[in-house]
C-alpha cells in the first residue's frame, strides 16, 4: 500500500534553478517513487509549479495547492528598508515573510491524514503546529543552518548590516533550539552541519541528506587557450554570501589574476545581475575581461563552457551546489576551503583550495597553463559526483531510515 506525503515548500522545486530548488526537488521525486504526495507551495508568483512525470511516467504528485504570497521589491533600498525593520522587532528574514499562513495551510489539509509530513526550509518550521496533527512523522529539511549563516555574514560585514546579522543569527538560534527537537526528524546537509545542529539542539533527531544534482552524462572539456582561459562563478547574487563574494573577486582576486594571466576572461553567471552590476566599473567590467550573463535557463551550460570554476566565498551554511555541478560537468574548481565545507574530498584531488587574493592567482594560471591538471581535478570530481552527489546516491541515505525509507528501487532520474 503506497504511503501519503504532506510537502510544504516556500520555494518551487522546478524549474531547477539553484540549490534550492535542486535540494527540493530531490526531495520530492524521492516520496513520489513510493507515495501519494500533496503538495503545498508558498508562493509570490501565485501559480502551480511545472513538474515532470515520475520516473515510471505517472504524475509526480497527487495534488497541488498554491498559496500567494504578496509581490514585495527587490531592490536594495527595500531590502534594506525590510531588513532594518526586521532588526527592530527581532523575527529573523523570512520566518517573518513566510509568517501568517497557518490557516490556510490547514484548510488545505483539512480532515486528511499522513504517513509523513516534510518541510522545507526552517523559514517553514514554526508551520509544525499546524501540520504535525495530520501527520505520523514529521521531517525538517534543513537547507542551511540559518543561524551559522547569519553569523558569518555578520563577520564579513560592517555597521548596520553586521548588527542586524548578528541579530537574525541570535534570534535564528534560539527557534532552531526551540523547533528542531520537536520534529521526528531534521536533515542536514553534511556531517559538518549535523554536528553543528545537534550542538544547537541536543534533544534532535538529526540525519545527514546531502545536496545532490540528478544524473547528467559528463560534458567534453572546451578547446582552452591557455592565454585566454574562461572562467566562471555561478550563484544567485541576490543572495549575501554570493554578493560577497563577488566583491571580493571581483576588487581583490581578479586583479591579481590578470596580473598572471593578463588575458583571463571571468563570466558571473546567474540572477541578480542588477546586484552585481554595482560592483564592477563603470564600463561593466569589460575591459577587465568580465561579464555578467544576468538569469540563465541552464546553468549548467555555462559551467560545462568554462575552464576553470571559482567559488570565492567568505560566507554561508550548507554545501555549496555550484560546486557539485562543476564536478558533475568535469570542470576543475579552485575554491575558499569554506566554499567546500561539507563535501567529500579525494585524496587524489577533486578541487584546489585558495584563501587570499594571491593564492586564487595562482591556481588559475597554474591551471590555465596545464591540461592535464585541469584533466585530473575534473576527471576526480566527476568521479566524486558519481558516487556521492547524484540524487540516487542522496536518496540511499534516506533509505535507511525507516521513518521515511520507500518500499521499493527507483529508476535513475535524469534532466
Amino acid at each position: 500500500m503506497r504511503k501519503s506525503v504532506l510537502f510544504l515548500t516556500p520555494e518551487p522545486p522546478y524549474p531547477l534553478h539553484g540549490g534550492g530548488a535542486m535540494r527540493t526537488a530531490s526531495l520530492l521525486h524521492y516520496f513520489a517513487s513510493f507515495a501519494d504526495v500533496d503538495l503545498i507551495q508558498i508562493s509570490d508568483r501565485g501559480t502551480p509549479a511545472l513538474l515532470p512525470p515520475n520516473a515510471d511516467g505517472t504524475s509526480l504528485v497527487r495534488s497541488q495547492h498554491v498559496i500567494p504570497l504578496p509581490v514585495h521589491s527587490r531592490t536594495m533600498l527595500a531590502r534594506y528598508f525590510r531588513n532594518g525593520r526586521r532588526a527592530l522587532t527581532g523575527v529573523p528574514p523570512l520566518v517573518d515573510r513566510l509568517s501568517g499562513l497557518g490557516p490556510a495551510i490547514r484548510g488545505i489539509i483539512g480532515n486528511k491524514r499522513y504517513d509523513i509530513g516534510v518541510v522545507e526550509h526552517f523559514w517553514c518550521a514554526p508551520y509544525l503546529a499546524d501540520i504535525q496533527s495530520a501527520c505520523r512523522t514529521t521531517v525538517l529539511d534543513m537547507h542551511n543552518i540559518e543561524s551559522i549563516l547569519h553569523a558569518r555574514c555578520a563577520d564579513i560585514s560592517n555597521g548596520l548590516v553586521r548588527l542586524g546579522h548578528t541579530r537574525f543569527a541570535r534570534a535564528y538560534r534560539k527557534l532552531e533550539a526551540e523547533l528542531m527537537p520537536r520534529y521526528s526528524l531534521v536533515l542536514a546537509v553534511s556531517e559538518s552541519d549535523r554536528d553543528t545542529a545537534l550542538q544547537i539542539a541536543p534533544g534532535s533527531n538529526l540525519a545527514v541528506y546531502p545536496n545532490s544534482v540528478p544524473w547528467i552524462e559528463s560534458r567534453q572539456a572546451p578547446d582552452s587557450d591557455p592565454a585566454r582561459p574562461l572562467i566562471v562563478f555561478s550563484g544567485n547574487f541576490e543572495y549575501h554570501p554570493n554578493i560577497d563574494a563577488v566583491r571580493f573577486l571581483v576588487d581583490q582576486i581578479w586583479p591579481e589574476v590578470r596580473k598572471q594571466v593578463a588575458g583571463a576572461r571571468l563570466r558571473l553567471v546567474g540572477r541578480g545581475e542588477s546586484f552585481v552590476r554595482r560592483l564592477l566599473p563603470a564600463d561593466g567590467g569589460l575591459a577587465l575581461g568580465i561579464e555578467t550573463s544576468g538569469y540563465v535557463p541552464d546553468a549548467m551550460r555555462e559551467i560545462a563552457a568554462a575552464d576553470i570554476v571559482v567559488a570565492p566565498l567568505r560566507a554561508g551554511s550548507g554545501t555549496r551546489v555550484k560546486i557539485l555541478e562543476a564536478w558533475a560537468a568535469s570542470r576543475p574548481v579552485v575554491a575558499t576551503p569554506l566554499a567546500a565545507e561539507g563535501l567529500v574530498l579525494q585524496e587524489e584531488g577533486n578541487i584546489l583550495f585558495a584563501s587570499t587574493p594571491v593564492q586564487f592567482a595562482e591556481a588559475i594560471a597554474r591551471l590555465a597553463s596545464r591540461a592535464d591538471l585541469r584533466a585530473s581535478l575534473g576527471t576526480q570530481g566527476r568521479r566524486t559526483f558519481e558516487v556521492h552527489y547524484t540524487w540516487e546516491a542522496a536518496w540511499r541515505t534516506l533509505d535507511a531510515r525507516p521513518q521515511v525509507s520507500r518500499s521499493e528501487q527507483v529508476s535513475r532520474y535524469t534532466v
